[in-house]
C-alpha cells in the first residue's frame, strides 16, 4: 500500500525529518472514514482519528519502513484504537449518522433510502467483529485487499474470499427482503 505519505517518508530519509503535516492531510480522510464505518458515530470517529495521529506523532521513531508502509502502520494504530474503544463499550453501528445526503429527494425516495439503510445497518450489526472490521477497512477506508491483509494478518486471498462472501450474503439478504 504505497501512498503519498510513504513517498514523503522516503524523501525525508528518516521518520524524524518527515513532513508530518502533509502526511496528516493525505491520510486523514482514509483514517477518519475507517472509524466512521467502524464505530458509526462522527464525533467518536473524529476523536479516534485525532488519537491515531497523536500516537503516530509521539511514537514516530518506532516506525520501521522495512516492516510496513507508513500508511499501513497508521491503520495498525487505528485498528488497535478501535479495538480498545469497543473493549470499553458495546459496539453500536449507527450507519444512519454516516449517511451523507446528496440532493434533496422526494419524500418517497428518502423513505425508501432510509429503509434500505436501516436494513443494511441491522445486517452489518449482526456480523462478527472481524467481518465488520474488514468491511470498514474495505468500504470505509477504501483500502485494497493487499493492504487489508497486511493490517489484519490474513492472506490476501482470504480477505478477498471473506469480503466476496460477505457482500454476496448481504446483497442476497437485502434482495430477499424486497421480493
Amino acid at each position: 500500500m504505497s501512498t503519498q505519505s510513504d513517498f514523503l517518508v522516503g524523501l525525508a530519509g528518516s521518520v524524524g525529518n518527515m513532513d508530518f503535516e502533509t502526511i496528516y492531510e493525505t491520510e486523514l480522510p482514509r483514517i477518519y472514514n475507517f472509524f466512521r464505518y467502524r464505530v458509526g458515530d462522527d464525533q467518536v470517529a473524529e476523536d479516534l482519528t485525532a488519537e491515531t495521529f497523536e500516537k503516530a506523532w509521539r511514537h514516530r521513531e518506532r516506525y520501521r519502513a522495512d516492516v510496513a508502509s507508513f500508511a499501513t502502520w497508521l491503520f495498525i494504530i487505528a485498528r488497535r484504537l478501535a479495538a480498545d474503544h469497543f473493549r470499553k463499550q458495546r459496539p453500536i453501528v449507527a450507519l444512519e449518522e454516516v449517511r451523507q445526503l446528496a440532493d434533496p429527494q422526494t419524500l418517497e425516495e428518502e423513505a425508501q433510502e432510509r429503509a434500505e439503510f436501516k436494513k443494511l445497518s441491522d445486517l452489518l450489526a449482526r456480523l462478527a467483529e472481524r467481518e465488520r472490521e474488514l468491511v470498514a477497512l474495505k468500504y470505509g477506508a477504501g483500502l485494497t485487499n493487499r493492504a487489508i491483509a497486511r493490517i489484519s494478518g490474513l492472506s490476501e486471498s482470504n480477505v478477498s474470499t471473506i469480503l466476496h462472501r460477505l457482500t454476496s450474503h448481504l446483497r442476497a439478504q437485502l434482495e430477499n427482503d424486497y421480493e
